[in-house]
């Protein structure tokens, strides 16, 4: 099992300290800093079918490898957005399903493939898209959660609803679908939009308080965007009254 730490609050990086010979991988641009003695090697970490799978999940075509070489190493993956980040250990028969975007770095031995929503309702309704990433095998993975990240544990058969974009991760043995939001005012007066995602045990279910998307749009009336003559007609992008 690989060493590390989780610091830095709500702006988390994880600090691992593998062993001679241990090797964690990342997305291309992951690492944040590390021993003189970690060797990186980047590959497509699979043939063809990983490649697209990655592009369609939202991450980079290409993996870093890092090894320790000459004794124990240090290295350090930095979350792209203000969360947490959540260690996971995946067993087999105990796999992960992460929103896109949402894989930091694991252990070498596991396998990161596109995971396809089974009904079309959750795929287009439920929040992440049809496409999301699971991890599978057998070692640590580490996980990027937008905000704070609440952990339930559901019972075989019990159900928790999470609105549009809130579900960041949870166990391969939970099923995902999707449910009308009921009442006509509800729907279009609710503010909750006309569908929410239901989430059915036996597992884990990880939920983030703050996701990126909807980060984004609330930001997005108070930027102004428009011409600045003073620099020969770039884009100025400034805080709205």
């Amino acid at each position: 099992m690989i060493k590390y730490q989780i610091e830095g609050g709500n702006l988390p990086v994880v600090i691992c300290y593998p062993e001679q010979g241990q090797t964690l991988c990342t997305e291309s641009g992951a690492m944040s800093w590390m021993s003189p003695n970690m060797r990186m090697e980047t590959n497509t970490g699979g043939g063809i079918k990983k490649v697209f799978g990655r592009l369609f999940s939202g991450e980079s075509i290409f993996l870093n490898e890092y090894t320790a070489e000459g004794g124990s190493g240090m290295i350090a993956f930095a979350s792209s957005f203000p969360g947490s980040i959540i260690p996971y250990q995946v067993t087999d028969g105990n796999g992960i399903i992460v929103q896109k975007r949402g894989f930091l770095a694991m252990e070498k031995g596991l396998d990161l493939s596109v995971y396809f929503q089974k009904k079309l309702g959750s795929g287009f309704f439920g929040g992440e898209g049809f496409i999301m990433q699971k991890i599978s095998g057998n070692g640590m993975v580490f996980i990027e959660i937008d905000g704070y990240c609440k952990e339930y544990e559901l019972g075989v058969g019990e159900s928790i609803i999470v609105d549009t974009g809130y579900l960041a991760a949870m166990s391969e043995s939970c099923t995902m679908d999707i449910q009308t939001v009921k009442g006509v005012k509800n729907m279009f007066f609710g503010g909750e939009g006309f569908f929410h995602t239901r989430i059915t045990g036996p597992g884990k279910v990880y939920i983030q308080s703050m996701p990126v998307i909807n980060t984004a749009q609330v930001l997005t009336p108070y930027l102004k965007i428009g011409s600045n003559d003073n620099n020969g007609g770039g884009i100025n992008i400034r805080l709205g009254d």
